[in-house]
């Protein structure tokens, strides 16, 4: 019964656009109160759940990748990489994926970087004769690599619940995160192949080129020394989102100067709302996910879950299926609180690793993040190319379909996720 309360309730809540941190909250207390557990367990889970080292990186990388865009470093990777392969005949599509893949490994949410990116490269798709619908499903999709390529938001979330080691899931994701980008920038040109309007920029001289490094060499460098230090064993991933932060403002403000300090106050609040919102819904979804656990529902819905199949390929199948459906309607962090309690004794019972599973249920997520009707990146590039949500989703289609076969690909085959992780010690 206590289950019934507590998605029903979630999911009516959720229908009625009622915003998933407060239905998370509401259902929550819906089910303390069925429980006849006292509401004064509510604050002090909130609290415990979100006073974690690990978590701490979350709001830095969040800042991180507001003081990247205050500093001018996304333009700058936007100009190294056109002058770089722009004059190929897939050139802009390969731009959007790459210069997405650089900034998603600073940022780590996939709506700050289409956001962040959409604004310069939908319109300069769109000059170059590309499908307006096409430019702006192909930047939402490629903006959704942010939660898989590390330092990745949803990572330190998974972590925290899982009981794993952070910079493992980091190295997981790399080579996943590849993968996903390559798969859509085959479906972007497959999707423009018959466009004849498309016009190829000439090739950058050496000059251009050389000059077009130089000046984005400090912001090709940042994931360097986060990725480098995590893994050199200098600084722990919470440490190295501070040391992000600190080397963006040094870079925004003293080698680039586009960061004056009257606009601190704008950029600090900006990050603090953005995180204030992650953090509230990672302590009500704790929450939802402590009734889960204490109620022996996770462990009863595990086990019905085993009954169905002791088959291998056919859990990991179901698994992807739960959480794709999910995707259409939760953001990550909610969805993991609520389904990770349930997965992870299922996938110790199929002995499965627990950093391969994160990384293939991120990228479940990730697509998420381009699915009807709660894709968060969807309403983003609408907002920035300035379309209806109806014509994006027609556009969006083959960059679903690339997306589950890279799903199949890296959930099937663990080598991909597994080989750098079982680098370190």
């Amino acid at each position: 019964m206590i289950g019934l309360i507590l998605f029903g309730t979630f999911f009516l809540f959720v229908f009625l656009n009622v915003p998933i941190a407060v239905s998370l909250g509401l259902s929550t207390l819906i089910g303390l109160a069925y429980s006849k557990v006292p509401f004064n367990m509510f604050p002090s889970i909130m609290y415990a759940s979100v006073g974690k080292f690990a978590l701490l990186a979350i709001p830095f990388f969040i800042l991180a990748g507001s003081i990247m865009e205050y500093a001018g470093i996304s333009k700058r990777l936007i100009r190294f990489a056109e002058v770089s392969v722009g004059h190929t005949k897939s050139g802009r599509i390969a731009v959007v994926v790459i210069v997405s893949c650089f900034f998603a490994a600073i940022s780590g949410s996939g709506p700050a970087t289409v956001a962040a990116l959409g604004s310069i490269l939908i319109p300069a798709m769109i000059r170059a004769g590309y499908d307006p619908g096409i430019s702006s499903a192909l930047m939402c999709a490629s903006g959704a690599i942010g939660i898989i390529i590390p330092p990745s938001i949803a990572f330190v979330v998974y972590a925290s619940i899982a009981d794993v080691s952070v910079g493992k899931l980091f190295a997981g994701g790399i080579i996943p995160g590849i993968i996903v980008g390559i798969a859509y920038l085959l479906a972007a040109k497959i999707a423009s192949r018959n466009n004849p309007n498309i016009v190829i920029q000439p090739k950058a001289p050496a000059k251009e080129r050389w000059a077009a490094f130089k000046d984005a060499i400090w912001g090709l460098l940042m994931p360097l020394i986060i990725l480098g230090g995590i893994y050199g064993g200098i600084f722990t991933p919470t440490e190295a989102a501070g040391v992000a932060v600190v080397y963006g403002l040094l870079v925004g403000i003293l080698i680039y100067r586009e960061i004056r300090l009257k606009e601190l106050w704008s950029l600090f609040i900006d990050s603090a709302v953005s995180s204030a919102t992650v953090m509230y819904i990672v302590s009500s979804a704790s929450v939802f996910a402590w009734i889960l656990t204490t109620s022996h529902l996770a462990s009863n819905l595990s086990a019905g879950l085993l009954a169905l199949s002791s088959n291998k390929i056919v859990i990991m199948l179901l698994v992807n299926v739960i959480f794709l459906v999910a995707g259409c309607f939760l953001d990550a962090n909610s969805a993991y609180y609520i389904l990770i309690p349930i997965m992870v004794p299922i996938m110790k019972a199929m002995n499965i690793d627990p950093v391969h599973f994160g990384v293939f249920v991120t990228v479940n997520m990730a697509i998420g993040l381009i699915t009807p009707p709660v894709g968060i990146n969807l309403y983003v590039g609408c907002k920035i190319a300035n379309l209806p949500v109806a014509e994006i989703c027609k556009k969006i289609v083959p960059f679903l379909i690339a997306g589950i076969i890279a799903l199949l690909i890296i959930t099937y085959i663990p080598a991909i996720t597994m080989v750098l992780p079982n680098l370190i010690k």
